[in-house]
C-alpha cells in the first residue's frame, strides 16, 4: 500500500524539554522511517546545553528545530510547532513526547484515520514499557471531574462522561485544529489534551481511537523527584493537575458543575497525589505543598467564577 502523498502531508511535531537524549533514541528511528515527513522539535528552554544540543541533533537529521527562549508548557510549544508546519503547508500533525515511540506503519493507519474533511482527532493503544496498557482512550467523569480509562467506563455505563484522547501521541488533522485553534496555552501542563479533545468534539469533529494499532509511551522514571517510591511525580504533576482540574472546568462546564466539582476538590487532590503511592509521603513537603498550591489555585478559579456569576 503506498502512502507517499499522505505522508508528505505530514508533520511530526515533538515538544522538548531537557529531553535531547530520549530524541535521539526515539525520534530518530520515528523520523528516519517516515523520510516524506517533516519533523519540528519545539524546544521550551531548560539549559543553554540542551538548546545546542536540539539544534544540532535536528542539523544532522535534516528536522526543523524552533527554540525558544522561555518554557511555554506543553500546549505553547505544540502550538508554535503546529504553526511552523501549517507556514510549510502541512495538514496532518503527529504530537509525540520525546518518551513514546510508534511505528511507521501504525502511523500511516492514523493519517488514513484522520482523512477527510471533517474535523478529527486520532490516537493508538498505547502501552508503557513493560508492555502494559497505559491509554486505551480515557473518559472525563462530568459528576466530579476525574478521569478514568476505558474500563472504569465499561463498568459504569450510566454515568455521565466526556471522551478524550491523550496528547503523548496524538493525530490532528488541519480541519480539527482550525475549528479550535489549537491547544489552549493557559494550562501550561496537563488537561490540555483533556480541553482540545471536548472542544473538537463540540466543534462537530470526531475523536478516534485506533485500538489495532499501538504505540509506546515509557515514561522511564522523568517525573520521579528522588523519592523512595519510584512511583512518585514531580511537583509540577501534582500542581498542575490539581489546578488545571478546575481551569478545565472553568472554561467549559456550567455553573452546576464547577460548584460540583469544587465541592470535591480536596478528594479530587487526594487522589492525584497517591498516584505516586504512598512512601513518597514519608517526605512530604515537596508533593503535599505542590497539592496544596494546586488546591489553592483551584478554588480561587471556582470564587472568581461565583463572583463572575
Amino acid at each position: 500500500m503506498s502512502a507517499k502523498p499522505a505522508e508528505s502531508e505530514l508533520a511530526i511535531v515533538v515538544v522538548n524539554f531537557g529531553s535531547s537524549r530520549l530524541l535521539e533514541r526515539n525520534l530518530v528511528p520515528i523520523a528516519r522511517a517516515l523520510p516524506e515527513a517533516d519533523v519540528y522539535v519545539v524546544d521550551n528552554r531548560s539549559t543553554s546545553e540542551e538548546a545546542h544540543a536540539v539544534v544540532e541533533l535536528a542539523e544532522r537529521e535534516g528536522w526543523s528545530a524552533l527554540p525558544q527562549a522561555n518554557n511555554h508548557g506543553f500546549g505553547g510549544g505544540v502550538n508554535r510547532g503546529v504553526g511552523a508546519a501549517r507556514a510549510d503547508g502541512k495538514t496532518r500533525y503527529l504530537l509525540l513526547n520525546p518518551d513514546a515511540t510508534i511505528g511507521a506503519d501504525a502511523v500511516l493507519v492514523l493519517l488514513h484515520a484522520v482523512a477527510g474533511h471533517t474535523p478529527a482527532v486520532a490516537a493508538p493503544r498505547i502501552d508503557d514499557g513493560a508492555g502494559r496498557p497505559w491509554s486505551v482512550g480515557h473518559v472525563l467523569d462530568l459528576s466530579d471531574g476525574a478521569t478514568h480509562g476505558r474500563a472504569w467506563a465499561g463498568a459504569h455505563p450510566n454515568a455521565r462522561v466526556r471522551r478524550w484522547l491523550t496528547g503523548a501521541v496524538m493525530m490532528i488533522n488541519e480541519a480539527a485544529w482550525s475549528a479550535v485553534g489549537g491547544f489552549d496555552e493557559d494550562y501550561f501542563l496537563y488537561w490540555e489534551d483533556i480541553d482540545f479533545s471536548l472542544r473538537v468534539e463540540d466543534a462537530g469533529g470526531r475523536l478516534i481511537l485506533v485500538d489495532d494499532v499501538s504505540a509506546v509511551h515509557d515514561e522511564g522514571g522523568t517525573q520521579g523527584v528522588g523519592s523512595p517510591d519510584k512511583r512518585a511525580k514531580s511537583p509540577t504533576y501534582y500542581f498542575y493537575n490539581i489546578r488545571n482540574r478546575m481551569l478545565l472546568a472553568d472554561k467549559l462546564m456550567d455553573d452546576r458543575t464547577v460548584r460540583r466539582w469544587a465541592a470535591v476538590s480536596s478528594t479530587a487532590a487526594r487522589e492525584i497525589l497517591l498516584r505516586g503511592g504512598r512512601r513518597q509521603l514519608l517526605r512530604p513537603w515537596k508533593p503535599v505543598s505542590a497539592a496544596w498550591s494546586g488546591w489553592y489555585e483551584g478554588q480561587r478559579i471556582a470564587r472568581a467564577r461565583d463572583q463572575r456569576r
